[in-house]
């Protein structure tokens, strides 16, 4: 009880410290140049489960982890990828618009999505109900009201905004590492008994979605803030509504281990993804005068 109460608290504190830093001007921005956003979308609900779809096409896992690989694949991004997209030094507007419009997107994506791997998969012959709708409203508390909240302050109060912001993001960096910690330790189990069959799995699909990702960038010629935010929009799941799906709406709990377990695997390849990232941006900065190389 204690946990299912603290980790929406940890989330949505997460978001109101990444709205305290965000820069307002940065919306303009995301509607002056749509391209962005609409690379974020597209790759998000065309991309990722085309990726989830090949995954299991060529893996041929079991039936119910077809199925919930499928589901991860539709389920919208993480409600972390601000913090993790601001950590890298992309742009936090788009990453929070991106995940505000795929969890609505969420009521019908990931219907449609999991009735269409049931069918194929698990030889289901009619469609399940699949209320998502309040799932959706969840995410929108402790998403996007945070956010909202922490740049109404900015905007109407930089200076509470900036010292409030100097405490608050190191606190939001730690409860982060709590929870990703946390999830390991309380998922270590699944992890250890499905290394083989699902591990290199998720890892295939978490790298086809943020390798997409940027090539799609890359392709729109996106400036590197949006482009890092819509790699980490697409690699990081959400993958708390996959398992709610699974277990509370399917009542099956072994399709559950493909979001357990990819859970895991997404931080690390984000972790690695602002590590390459901020090692990047090192190197491309010109020498300081006095300092330069000699040949």
């Amino acid at each position: 009880m204690i946990t299912q109460a603290a980790l929406p608290a940890a989330l949505a504190f997460i978001m109101f410290a990444m709205g305290l830093t965000m820069d307002p001007g940065d919306f303009r921005r995301i509607a002056a140049r749509p391209q962005a956003l609409a690379a974020g979308l597209a790759a998000k609900l065309l991309l990722v489960p085309l990726a989830g779809l090949a995954v299991v096409t060529v893996w041929r896992p079991s039936a119910d982890f077809a199925v919930g690989m499928i589901l991860l694949a539709a389920c919208p991004a993480g409600v972390t990828s601000a913090l993790l997209t601001h950590m890298a030094g992309g742009r936090i507007a788009l990453a929070a618009t991106v995940t505000a419009l795929t969890s609505l997107a969420a009521t019908l994506s990931v219907p449609a999505l999991v009735n269409l791997g049931l069918a194929a998969f698990a030889g289901y012959q009619q469609a399940v109900e699949i209320p998502v709708g309040r799932m959706t409203l969840g995410i929108f508390l402790v998403d996007t009201v945070p956010l909202l909240l922490g740049l109404g302050i900015q905007r109407l109060w930089p200076r509470a905004a900036e010292r409030l912001g100097r405490v608050a993001r190191p606190v939001a960096s730690l409860l982060f590492a709590l929870i990703v910690v946390g999830a390991f330790i309380s998922q270590r189990q699944s992890l250890v008994d499905h290394m083989g069959d699902v591990v290199p799995a998720a890892l295939v699909l978490n790298l086809l979605a943020m390798g997409g990702a940027w090539g799609l960038g890359s392709l729109l010629r996106l400036d590197m803030a949006d482009r890092i935010a819509v790699v980490m929009e697409n690699g990081l799941q959400n993958s708390a509504l996959g398992i709610f799906v699974a277990v509370t709406l399917l009542g099956n709990h072994a399709m559950m281990v493909p979001s357990i377990v990819y859970a895991f695997v997404m931080n690390l390849t984000a972790v690695a993804f602002i590590w390459a990232v901020k090692r990047r941006s090192i190197g491309s900065r010109p020498p300081r005068h006095g300092h330069e190389s000699r040949p």
